[in-house]
């Protein structure tokens, strides 16, 4: 009976003890729960947070504001996910008080051009930091360093300038898999940067773009110490010098290598390329490597990297051959370009292979030859790029099978014959089509019935100097998803369907077609269009007033009467060019309304009256031609008021008086014409002076 007592009483004294534990431990976490939510209540107050983003940060759970994650365990604040908030203001250091903080990510913010505060180095248990686009600025501190469980550190700049003094920092984040220093100025750390990151021994991406590095160090293969690297971006710098060997030898697991506008000399070194049996892409665009060294480079990539290479880009790089028919080995491509080259002769045949094939920049180059009816059986082709070339031939009816394709463009070749309905028979989903040709001849012939529905929905579409159609062409009506029409001298003789303007069109231009009839007097686009231009054709009537139209191109028709009153009304206008008609009367005094004017020609009609005098506050004025009009009276002081005004041209009219001495203050005139005028006095010196 005793010991049943004796064990009740110590039962007892347990239960007691845990339940007084429990309270203590109760109270920990209320008082930690209090502490944290006091904590992130003081870090919204220093942000400015305009769209509201935080307005979910009120009540007593914090783990139910947005951005804001709890431990399943223990109930504390482990993550703060803030990024494209549109944040600004301050970072309050209360955040400190987040003692179990893994993961902070502010990206995609504005905060201004602060820097980043010191204190983030304080965060014992942060493995994340994602500081990316958020508008920081000044020296990166190197406390960062004190992070010695990060994982993942990434500081691409942008906005506001960054920089480091050295990059010793960085060897204490022995754990890091994640490396990001975009547009941070490293030139300060570029004899020690590799160094630096060579004491990464985990690192798996590396992103050192647009950091002013110039020159590689001179390793050998055995200290490089990056064994696991999976990516290495160095692009968008000036290293002004050959590629060393290590580079290539540097991680039997590189799968990414991108070297593009880094400013890297030929020729590539003799390296066995083993090594670089998973590269997936490889991006050497923008150099000045040589012919040699390129062509030796695609052999070796063919025999290693044969089966992992998805993407090949090496535009703009000068060389000057045949295209390679190794290429035909990379039996995973999907991109490849060689754009802006010195390539001849016709498209290989082993090109045909890349059956994964889904985007092909082949522009810019010396490529001759027809379009090869094996074309239509790349399935998988999205975007093709032929334009500026020396082809020719028949567009072959196979490029009509390509059912991926989105965009396609065929500028600047020499084709022949015609296109139909048949060419696009299945391209679904094409949205860019660009068929750009010389002036010299119309070669290329566009049939299609009146009454075409065309299977896809573009977007685009450009065509200059083809046979395409008397009528406008209807199929454009079917087109609901258009911003860019572009039908430029393509023998269009027809008005203009009222259709076509309740497209919600951002660029428009049927220039130099053969377009009659009158306009409407008043049109508002949906959105504000960038450019209309109808110029070269045989519109006629009273000039129209457009609405929510930045360019408005109406020069060479036969537009007469008055320039409306009201054209300051026009007030998204920024350049009007209507020379070439048949416009009389004054200029109207309203133009003074439309303050983002930059271009105005009324040159060749037959305006009169004086000059307006009230255009002084068109600060933006860049050209300003009035020439070959009836125009009197004197040249007005305003004319070198405006500090922006380049050209000036008022040629051929029946101004009066002396030239004004005003005229000197145009500090940015470059052309001025003055001549056949009735001025009094002798030419200032000074005009001879300033436009030698």
């Amino acid at each position: 009976m005793a010991n049943s007592k004796t064990t009740l009483a110590v039962l007892i004294v347990f239960l007691l003890s845990l339940f007084l534990e429990l309270l203590v431990i109760a109270d920990l976490n209320m008082s930690c729960n209090e502490g944290e939510m006091k904590a992130l209540l003081k870090f919204k107050q220093g942000l400015k947070d305009p769209s509201g983003r935080l307005s979910s940060w009120v009540g007593a759970d914090r783990c139910k504001w947005r951005g804001v994650d709890c431990s399943n365990q223990t109930g504390n604040v482990v993550k703060v996910d803030l990024g494209y908030c549109g944040l600004g203001g301050e970072i309050s250091d209360s955040l400190l008080h987040l003692k179990h903080l893994n993961y902070l990510d502010l990206s995609f913010n504005d905060f201004q051009g602060i820097p980043i505060p010191h204190f983030l180095g304080s965060f014992e248990w942060l493995t994340h930091l994602d500081l990316s686009y958020a508008a920081f600025g000044g020296m990166v501190p190197p406390h960062l360093g004190n992070l010695s469980h990060l994982r993942y550190l990434d500081l691409n700049g942008g906005k506001y300038p960054m920089r480091v003094s050295n990059l010793n920092w960085l060897s204490s984040l022995s754990s890091l898999n994640y490396l990001d220093l975009g547009k941070v100025n490293l030139s300060e750390a570029i004899t020690n940067w590799m160094q630096a990151v060579n004491m990464l021994p985990s690192l798996l991406e590396l992103h050192l773009s647009s950091c002013e590095l110039s020159g590689f160090p001179h390793y050998s293969n055995s200290f490089v110490n990056l064994t696991s690297l999976l990516v290495i971006d160095l692009s968008y710098n000036n290293f002004n010098t050959t590629l060393p060997s290590w580079l290539f030898n540097i991680s039997t697991t590189l799968r990414d290598l991108y070297l593009n506008v880094a400013r890297i000399k030929g020729p590539i070194p003799h390296v066995n390329l083993q090594s670089l049996d998973n590269l997936v892409n490889l991006d050497l665009s923008y150099k000045n490597i040589g012919t040699e060294g390129i062509i030796e480079l695609v052999n070796g990539l063919s025999v290693w990297c044969n089966n992992s290479l998805e993407e090949l880009h090496l535009g703009h790089n000068g060389l000057g051959c045949e295209l390679p028919d190794l290429l035909g080995n990379f039996n995973n491509l999907r991109s490849l370009d060689l754009s802006s080259n010195r390539f001849d002769g016709p498209l290989p045949k082993s090109i045909q292979h890349l059956t994964n094939l889904e985007v092909l920049y082949l522009n810019d180059n010396c490529i001759s030859g027809p379009i090869p009816p094996w074309i239509g059986n790349m399935l998988q082709m999205k975007i093709f790029d032929l334009s500026f070339n020396q082809m020719n031939g028949t567009v072959p009816n196979s490029i009509g099978q390509l059912r991926e394709l989105t965009e396609m463009c065929l500028d600047g070749n020499s084709w022949e014959g015609v296109m139909s309905e048949i060419h696009f028979s299945n391209l679904t989903k094409l949205e860019y089509f660009s068929l750009r040709l010389s002036t010299k001849k119309q070669s290329i012939h566009f049939h299609v019935r009146p009454e075409w529905i065309p299977p896809f929905s573009l977007k685009y579409v450009y065509i200059y100097n083809c046979n395409v159609s008397s009528m406008c062409p209807g199929w454009l009506r079917t087109q609901k998803g258009l911003d860019i029409i572009v039908l430029k001298n393509v023998g269009i003789s027809d008005t203009i369907p009222e259709w076509l303007w309740k497209l919600d069109i951002e660029f428009i231009d049927l220039s130099r077609n053969q377009l009659f009839g009158k306009l409407p007097n008043s049109l508002s686009f949906n959105s504000i269009a960038f450019l209309v231009d109808l110029s070269f054709n045989r519109l006629e009537g009273g000039l129209p007033l457009w609405f929510n139209v930045k360019w408005l191109f109406l020069e060479n028709n036969l537009f007469s009467g008055s320039i409306p009153l009201n054209i300051g009304d026009s007030s998204s206008l920024q350049v009007l060019r209507v020379s070439g008609n048949l416009l009389n009367g004054s200029i109207p005094s309203s133009v003074s309304k439309v303050k983002g004017l930059e271009a105005i020609d009324l040159s060749n009609n037959n305006l009169s009256g004086d000059i307006p005098k009230n255009w002084n506050d068109l600060h933006q004025l860049d050209v300003i031609d009035l020439s070959k009009n009836k125009l009197s009276g004197g040249i007005p002081w305003w004319m070198c008021s405006i500090s922006s005004l380049r050209q000036l041209m008022l040629g051929d009219n029946n101004l009066i008086g002396e030239l004004s001495s005003s005229l000197q203050n145009c500090t940015r005139l470059y052309s001025l014409d003055l001549g056949n005028n009735k001025f009094s006095g002798v030419r200032p010196k000074w005009i001879g002076e300033r436009m030698s």
